[in-house]
């Protein structure tokens, strides 16, 4: 587990590791962000006492498809998180992380050859104010965990579950995924890339992590990738 005081991307630093042959479980965090990013390229800001790092997962031939790593992640985040502050979080397709409808959190997967980068950014001391959607971080419900700490945390819950994903296929991780989300039935809104939407009812997940869309005329839609809100 490396530590630098600033960097511009964890995820940029580690995907130039894994071209070098970086070996999987290496993680890498940084105190401060200069060009940190979320999904679609958003800016994420990244203040001094929250969580900035990323690590890799080498793909073998016996794994289940590399896309479903968003919910690996999306869980092991969710477990450690609960360490800190139990029962309070709850995940939103395909890996976000909110408390009482406020983003905690962003997880970004980027492919490198046969590795892929996860990135982690959790707001632990601070979040942004004035944006278009609710943020919060822990410190706003009363705890502030070491950003050190919370990924040792992080760390171990992710070995965990990546081994699971490994000897047990998609399954448990679709389970806890699907135990630790928003309740069947709530009302969703897909953005999709080419700026389209679609409103909905949650049915759950396809056996492959594919987000199940109940229409109004009674008929599914299978969402593979789109910006999802809560409505």
């Amino acid at each position: 587990m490396r530590t630098v005081a600033e960097t511009g991307s964890t995820n940029a630093d580690l995907a130039g590791l894994a071209r070098s042959g970086a070996a999987e479980g290496l993680w890498l965090r940084a105190e401060r962000q200069t060009a940190g990013k979320g999904r679609q390229g958003r800016a994420w800001e990244s203040p001094v006492g929250n969580l900035f790092a990323s690590t890799l997962v080498r793909l073998r031939p016996s794994d289940p498809q590399g896309a479903t790593l968003a919910l690996v992640a999306a869980v092991a985040l969710e477990d450690a998180v609960s360490t800190f502050l139990p029962g309070q979080a709850m995940l939103k397709w395909p890996n976000d992380l909110l408390i009482d409808g406020a983003k905690l959190s962003g997880i970004l997967l980027e492919r490198v050859d046969d590795a892929v980068i996860i990135g982690f950014g959790v707001n632990l001391a601070h979040h942004p104010e004035g944006l278009e959607r609710p943020v919060t971080g822990l410190a706003a419900h009363g705890v502030t965990p070491d950003p050190h700490i919370f990924l040792e945390t992080l760390a171990e819950s992710l070995e965990r579950w990546i081994a699971r994903w490994r000897g047990e296929g998609l399954g448990p991780v679709r389970d806890r995924w699907l135990a630790r989300a928003h309740p069947m039935g709530t009302a969703l809104t897909a953005r999709q890339a080419d700026g389209s939407s679609q409103d909905g009812l949650f049915g759950g997940l396809t056996g492959d992590g594919a987000l199940i869309l109940r229409l109004a005329d009674g008929s599914s839609h299978v969402i593979h990738a789109a910006d999802v809100f809560l409505i």
